[in-house]
């Protein structure tokens, strides 16, 4: 639930906003003056704060300048109100960090959408200060491999500028990242970094998705596009390769003069953001094939990023390994697990179809299925396969089939524990060796227990 404070000296708009907002599911609170605002705002959390400019006791800009000094990750976003509106008031309380402006009497559609919107803003304004306490360039890619290293003096070197970037990567490498770290690093940190999976949005819904809608006309709140959410940051356009030709041309104008036009909109808008895009595909060899555009390649590949598959940096598998062994010990109120030698050898002979996504997966699965398991052996491992390799996530063609391979994999396992014994494998997986066996039948896992 989303916490706002409204600040205004009328009691009855107070009130007024507060019944308003509470019937629209957020938990609201009020003040009448600005030492009641500021004392609140900084006792307890808001998301958003809307402020009246004429308080009895101080400017409200005066208060939006006070608000402005609280630390970025509990600082709120602030809307201001005012009966007295004008282009010079909006403009000061623009460059003094307002969100928005509304001109009293408030329209309560303009008002819930520029609340909704605000309220977006600091949730990703926040998700970007926590990313930036986990990761930084130094440590986004683990590892002391020569294609680690270089990546990460590639970010310390190119984040800093206003370069678009492209990032190339088999699935699974860590494009996102790698994006985040550059955002972090940059001379927008402190600003929004809003992404779009143009491989998960319907072709018919990607345009609104990007460029936002306008449907005033049928009565209907408009629609914010991440190009407009991202005004001032950066946005990250994840697999790229994934967009339509006529996409590809609206995205093309817009990056020539950073301007666009909302879907079933009038007035074209004007933005500064930072784009960064990812692909998993050859996009050249896109080109040849008429699916992508030259020029719009072109545009978007002015600073290269090619993110090595683990495969090609095996030996900081171990590092990984352990990190996120560290990782899910903490998650899941585990004592620091270690891993022993052979299961590390065993993670580096795999090729990692899947990549460091899959390595993660693999141990994060392992710390689940051997809740006592304070060392990781290799008999805690799953049955690594180098001709046809460990399925991931994505592979299988139905839930059913999905739910036999894990049910497989973890029958296996513990009929390894049990030396092959298959009415200690029963009691260890809670079954009657009757119930065991046909399971086993029914997987086709073959019987060898030891006499």
């Amino acid at each position: 639930m989303s916490h706002i404070l409204v600040v205004d000296d009328e009691e009855e708009i107070r009130n007024s906003l507060a019944e308003i907002l509470g019937e629209e599911g957020y938990s609201v609170a009020t003040a009448a003056n600005a030492a009641e605002a500021v004392a609140m705002v900084r006792d307890a959390s808001f998301d958003v704060v809307l402020l009246d400019i004429w308080l009895p006791d101080r400017d409200g800009l005066d208060v939006l300048d006070d608000i402005r000094q609280i630390p970025s990750e509990a600082r709120p976003e602030v809307v201001i109100i005012s009966g007295h509106g004008t282009i010079e008031a909006a403009v000061r309380a623009t460059k003094l960090g307002a969100y928005d402006f509304l001109e009293k009497p408030l329209s309560i559609d303009r008002t819930l959408i520029v609340l909704k919107n605000a309220v977006d803003a600091r949730r990703m304004r926040a998700e970007n200060e926590e990313f930036k306490r986990q990761f930084s360039a130094n440590a986004v890619l683990t590892g002391d491999s020569v294609p680690a290293k270089a990546l990460r003096q590639q970010i310390r070197l190119m984040a800093p500028t206003n370069g678009r970037v492209l990032i190339y990567g088999e699935s699974g490498t860590g494009k996102e990242l790698i994006a985040r770290a550059i955002h972090a690093e940059s001379q927008r940190r402190d600003r929004v970094f809003v992404e779009l999976n143009c491989a998960a949005i319907p072709e018919a819904h990607i345009e609104a998705e990007l460029f936002g809608s306008r449907h005033s006309a049928q009565g209907l709140a408009d629609q914010r596009g991440t190009l407009e959410r991202a005004d001032g940051g950066t946005l990250y356009l994840d697999e790229v390769g994934d967009m339509s030709l006529k996409t590809q041309a609206k995205v093309l104008s817009a990056l020539d003069d950073q301007m666009f036009t909302p879907v079933g909109g009038a007035q074209p808008l004007r933005v500064d953001v930072r784009l960064i895009a990812s692909t998993n595909k050859d996009l050249e060899e896109e080109i040849g094939k008429g699916n992508f555009r030259e020029d719009l390649f072109y545009r978007l590949n002015v600073i290269p990023f090619f993110v090595p598959p683990l495969r090609d940096r095996k030996q900081d598998i171990p590092l990984l390994a352990r990190e996120f062994l560290a990782d899910f010990g903490r998650q899941y109120g585990r004592p620091r697990i270690e891993i022993g030698e052979e299961a590390l050898e065993a993670l580096e002979a795999y090729h990692w179809p899947g990549n460091v996504r899959e390595l993660r997966n693999v141990i994060e699965r392992v710390v689940i299925l051997n809740p006592r398991a304070l060392r990781i052996e290799r008999k805690h491992l799953p049955p690594f396969s180098q001709k046809s390799g460990s399925r991931g996530t994505g592979d299988f063609a139905s839930l059913q089939q999905a739910r036999e391979a894990y049910e497989r994999e973890y029958i296996v396992k513990k009929i390894e524990e049990a030396h092959n014994n298959i009415s200690h494998a029963a009691e260890l997986l809670g079954l009657e060796r009757s119930h065991l066996y046909r399971k086993m039948k029914a997987l086709g896992i073959a019987a060898r227990e030891e006499r």
